[in-house]
């Protein structure tokens, strides 16, 4: 019986601790960029219904462990970017068109090799500037609110400690616990699921600014690298079929205020690996289950979002900045690992941390912008300087990079509190 219900248990807490470790990310994305309340509970009530369908339908029909979950650092660009003009509406629509190019990302190959083509340092670097502010503050949160703050950070470090990947799942329950004993209750807010439509608006601005941003940070922070730990396990589904299905799912979520729908890379690992169940073949079930959960898990959207609303502002940012922490490490790492690219990840990563508004466009966008502009300056003085029979003929982007293959950008994932470790494949079975 317990072997039966191993991969089953596994699922369970796949779905718990990638909900509980970045739910107020969500809520604190949804909100910035104009969402009320009752939107914000609908987009995350509509991400958990659209992740569970799409881990059941991929589970179900390729007996691989395939765990889907929203977009984490998606979540935090959108907090870094703030209100665009002409509210939530227009955020909606570049819902929309994100969602749109994550599914031609599936079926015209050319754009992933598009993709592929963005240097690992600068995905890293504009990564990290998006997620730099979240993460300080904890610290501001210590400073301005000790007495609630405090016990949540400590709580976070002796269980990363001791309990990696419930670290962020408890330290949110000492939150919740710190907002029933200081907060008004739950009995002035309303706390039922709701789906609230949005009738999608357009802008130019928006486009740039959020929806490809969006679509960069998704497939660069969540689709490549989990990708690369489902490889990593034994695991080789189609790419396409999971683009596919994760971007019309992220199109149709969004007027009811989902943002993006896309692979899991951190929590991943724990329907894919080894204590999932010892039997390869047998994973596929804890990622149906964690489908299967999530679905649960959105009928307390309504509870969720009116526990943030209780809550003072900086402790929810600050929960979220010790959820993606992780992800952080990651993207800084990916940033400085190549000497050559660190100038221009340097200057990518201080645009977009300054919070930069040029013509009405994000930081992100001008911080890709600024690492792009640096590396062809290097890489033209370079070639300048170096007689065109000494340069590598292997300096070139391979037609075969696609995302999710050797070469794409390692950059963390959902922003749970577990980084992936070297593991060893068990055998293809995928």
């Amino acid at each position: 019986m317990t072997r039966l219900l191993q991969p089953v248990l596994a699922g369970v807490v796949t779905a718990v601790v990638g909900f509980a470790s970045s739910f107020a990310v969500v809520l604190a994305g949804l909100r910035a960029v104009g969402a009320d309340q009752r939107q914000a509970a609908s987009g995350l009530l509509v991400l958990c219904l659209f992740i569970g369908v799409v881990a059941v339908w991929l589970g179900l029909r390729q007996r691989v462990p395939i765990v889907i979950a929203w977009s984490t650092p998606g979540s935090a660009l959108l907090v870094a970017t703030g209100t665009v003009e002409g509210g939530f509406p227009v955020a909606v629509g570049a819902f929309v068109v994100s969602g749109l190019l994550l599914t031609a990302a599936g079926l015209f190959p050319v754009l992933g090799r598009w993709l592929a083509a963005i240097p690992t340092p600068i995905a890293g670097a504009m990564l990290a500037g998006v997620l730099l502010d979240l993460c300080v503050a904890p610290v501001r949160a210590l400073a301005e609110i000790p007495l609630m703050a405090g016990p949540v950070v400590l709580t976070w470090a002796l269980l990363s400690r001791f309990a990696r990947r419930w670290a962020v799942p408890v330290a949110l329950l000492v939150a919740v616990a710190a907002i029933a004993l200081t907060g008004p209750g739950l009995g002035a807010v309303d706390v039922r699921p709701v789906l609230e439509v949005t009738v999608p608006s357009w802008s130019a601005q928006a486009m740039v600014s959020v929806a490809l941003p969006l679509f960069l940070v998704t497939m660069a922070s969540q689709n490549v690298p989990g990708m690369a730990v489902l490889a990593g396990y034994g695991y080789r589904p189609p790419l396409r079929g999971i683009l596919v299905s994760t971007g019309l799912a992220s199109t149709l979520g969004a007027p009811l205020g989902g943002h993006a729908v896309n692979l899991a890379a951190i929590s991943a690992a724990l329907s894919a690996g080894p204590d999932a169940d010892p039997d390869p073949a047998r994973r596929w079930i804890a990622s149906v289950t964690s489908g299967a959960s999530m679905i649960v898990l959105g009928i307390g959207s309504g509870l969720a979002t009116a526990l943030v609303l209780l809550s003072p502002p900086l402790l929810v940012e600050a929960v979220a900045g010790l959820a993606l922490l992780g992800a952080l490490v990651s993207a800084v790492a990916s940033a400085v690992a190549d000497p050559e690219g660190r100038e221009a990840a340097a200057v990518t990563f201080v645009v977009t941390a300054s919070g930069l508004t040029l013509l009405g466009v994000g930081a992100a966008f001008w911080g890709l912008v600024a690492g792009g502009l640096m590396t062809l300056l290097h890489r033209r003085g370079k070639t300048a300087g170096t007689p065109a029979d000494e340069i590598p003929a292997d300096e070139t982007v391979s037609d075969e990079a696609v995302p999710g293959g050797d070469g794409g950008s390692p950059v963390a994932g959902e922003g749970g509190p577990d980084m992936p470790q070297p593991v060893r494949p068990e055998g293809r079975t995928g």
